[in-house]
Order: structure tokens, then C-alpha cells, then sequence
């Protein structure tokens, strides 16, 4: 796949690996292996990713044709991947590169490929969703269902304990930590889970349940369990989360300041 988009970022991505490779040997092997020898950011997604997920029931190769099926068939994908790794370098303190959350962050590697099994999914093939679901899972420490609608510009911080149900719906510009849950509250059936809107963020631990809404650049305190409607530009937290400030200005997902 050629670097249609021929965009400034790849060329970033490039550079930096190749300063990267030069300052450090002892991976410069890994480093042309996983991004210096690919012609496209596309190619080095597909390979990275099929290298992590790959297992003796789906190897390497295998996965890497998946992936460059869904991407090939897809640009919303690439479009998509882009900006999260935009997000991740604007957002996080700890992120100096762009090409640090596409070589080292499985939040990342967590939120693009659920982007192949979603595609996997409209595409009528669930099998193949689940199977991917299932390994992204064991793999990445983070569990999002193939259904589950993700916009742009996303930061999956860690990832760890992220739970994402079927019928949940993630806007765009959207900053979420680690053990977050987006699920149902029942056994009920149908559009059951949270839909979160533009400019969220959602601090650690927090539990979002039922089909509710989030708000546009609403924020969530750390550990908080919402169990019902949040407007827009507001603040809750506790347990149960109760609205603790109002007319938040700005776009909290993009200012990562965690107190409430």
C-alpha cells in the first residue's frame, strides 16, 4: 500500500524512528523491522499489530492481510488512526513522538484494532470479530466489542480494564483512562450501553452504566459509577455520581486536568 495521504505525520513518524535507531542499536533491528522498511503508516499498522495479536491458530501473515484488507477497504480507518496518534502526543505528558503510541501504547494498539473488528463486523463476518475481540482482549488488557461505534482524535490512556459493551457509542475527541467501563446495567437486551459524547473525558476507574448519554465536553471524576444522564459541560463524580460543577468550559478531553 503506497503513502497515499503523503501527510506531514508519516514523514514525522519517519524521522523520529530513524533518530531513534541511530541513538539507541540495540534496537535498530526492531525499529526498521516494525516502521523504517514500510512504505506507508498503513503498512507499519498492519504489521505491528498482526505481530502483537498473532497466535499458532492466526499467524502473523494472516492477520497482516486482515488488516491490510480493512484498511485497503476502509480509509475511515486511517483517517481515524491519524488522529488518535495526534490525540496521544497533544494530550499525554509522557507521549514526546509521534511515533510513540504506534510503536508502544497498547491503548492505542487497543482502539485501532477494534477499528479492523468493527469493520470485520459490518462486514457480516463476527466470527472472525469475535475471534479478534477475544485476542485483542488477552493481549492488550482491554475488551471492546466489535459493534461498538468509535469517532476520531480517541486516547485510550494505558487501557488497561477498559470495558466497552456492544451498543456503546464514543464520540469524537474523546479522552478516556484506565479501568473504564462503558457497559450495560442488566440483562436487558437491544441499545443498552452509555453513548459519550465530543470532548469527554473519563477518569480512571469510572464506571459508566446503561444507555445513557454524556454530554459534549462533559467530565467524569476518577472511580465514579454514572447511572444516569450527563449534560454537556458538566462535571460529576462520587459514587453514585452526582454533579459537582456546571458550565465547564473549554474541552476537558483536551485538557486532562483531573481534578473535580
Amino acid at each position: 500500500m503506497n503513502d497515499v495521504h503523503g501527510d506531514a505525520l508519516w514523514r514525522a513518524i519517519l524521522d523520529e524512528t530513524a533518530l531513534a535507531a541511530r541513538d539507541e542499536p540495540l534496537l535498530a533491528s526492531f525499529l526498521h523491522m516494525t516502521v523504517l522498511r514500510h512504505a506507508s503508516l498503513e503498512d507499519v499498522l498492519a504489521f505491528h499489530l498482526s505481530s502483537k495479536l498473532a497466535s499458532p491458530v492466526m499467524d502473523a501473515r494472516a492477520l497482516m492481510e486482515l488488516f491490510h484488507e480493512a484498511l485497503s477497504a476502509d480509509d475511515t480507518i486511517s483517517r481515524a488512526m491519524r488522529a488518535d496518534i495526534t490525540a496521544c502526543f497533544e494530550r499525554d505528558p509522557a507521549c514526546d513522538s509521534y511515533s510513540t503510541p504506534l510503536l508502544y501504547f497498547k491503548g492505542f494498539h487497543a482502539i485501532q484494532s477494534q477499528r479492523v473488528t468493527h469493520w470485520l463486523w459490518q462486514q457480516g463476518r463476527k466470527t472472525m470479530a469475535y475471534f479478534l475481540q477475544n485476542r485483542i482482549s488477552e493481549v492488550l488488557g482491554a475488551d471492546i466489542h466489535p459493534a461498538a461505534r468509535i469517532g476520531e482524535g480517541v486516547m485510550l490512556d494505558h487501557g488497561t480494564g477498559v470495558v466497552v459493551g456492544e451498543t456503546a457509542v464514543i464520540g469524537n475527541n474523546v479522552s478516556m483512562l484506565h479501568g473504564v467501563t462503558l457497559g450495560g446495567s442488566g440483562k436487558e437486551r437491544g441499545d443498552r450501553h452509555p453513548k459519550i459524547g465530543d470532548g469527554v473525558m473519563i477518569g480512571a476507574g469510572a464506571a459508566i452504566l446503561g444507555n445513557i448519554r454524556v454530554g459534549e465536553c462533559a467530565k467524569v471524576g476518577a472511580g465514579s459509577v454514572v447511572l444516569e444522564d450527563v449534560a454537556p459541560h458538566t462535571t460529576v463524580a462520587g459514587v453514585p455520581a452526582r454533579v459537582v460543577a456546571q458550565a465547564t468550559v473549554g474541552m476537558p478531553s483536551l485538557d486532562m486536568d483531573q481534578k473535580v
